[in-house]
């Protein structure tokens, strides 16, 4: 028996229909906070329609169009989960009209407010601030360095070594991808 298209579709639905490892969802939750399944007890994620049209959007971008996350991210930044949702539906139309509705929403930028060059176009900003204090250097007694035969990591450098693991992460998926 086929669920109602309004039904929740657990972790393992989603990844069987769209044809993604259940990690791969799991890690585009982490890159992605417009996916936010429900989760019950035990932590079993439970997916709503609009997440799963939302990931279908994100895979077409990804795997069929050749985006980064970064860019995906942009997109959903500046156009919306509406935008994506179209894209992965096919729905052309929609599409235009939401690009229209952007172009025709934008104020053009004073000359003082334009972007120079591509060292002022950010894209996102890290998780934690570049410094000195990079695995440990520069902070105080309290926040010191981890010692070698502790076995515990610090909050900062667990994020920084988190960050290093999906940039990781997703340069094998597109190295995957082109081969």
């Amino acid at each position: 028996m086929d669920k109602s298209p309004d039904a929740f579709r657990t972790i393992s639905e989603v990844a069987e229909d769209l044809d993604l490892p259940q990690h791969v969802l799991r890690f585009w939750e982490t890159r992605f906070n417009q996916i936010k399944p429900m989760k019950r007890g035990g932590g079993r994620r439970y997916y709503r329609p609009q997440d799963v049209e939302l990931i279908k959007g994100i895979r077409h971008m990804l795997y069929d169009q050749g985006y980064t996350i970064k860019g995906v991210q942009k997109l959903l930044r500046e156009n919306g989960n509406h935008f994506l949702v179209a894209i992965g539906n096919g729905d052309m139309a929609a599409v235009e009209a939401i690009a229209q509705r952007r172009q025709v929403e934008q104020v053009p930028l004073t000359a003082a407010a334009q972007p120079r060059g591509d060292e002022d176009a950010l894209v996102g900003q890290p998780k934690v601030k570049p410094s000195r204090r990079f695995f440990g250097l520069g902070k105080g007694d309290d926040e010191g360095p981890v010692q070698p035969d502790s076995s515990k990591l610090s909050r900062d450098n667990r994020a920084l070594l988190q960050e290093a693991l999906f940039d990781l992460l997703e340069c094998k998926r597109l190295l995957d991808q082109v081969r």
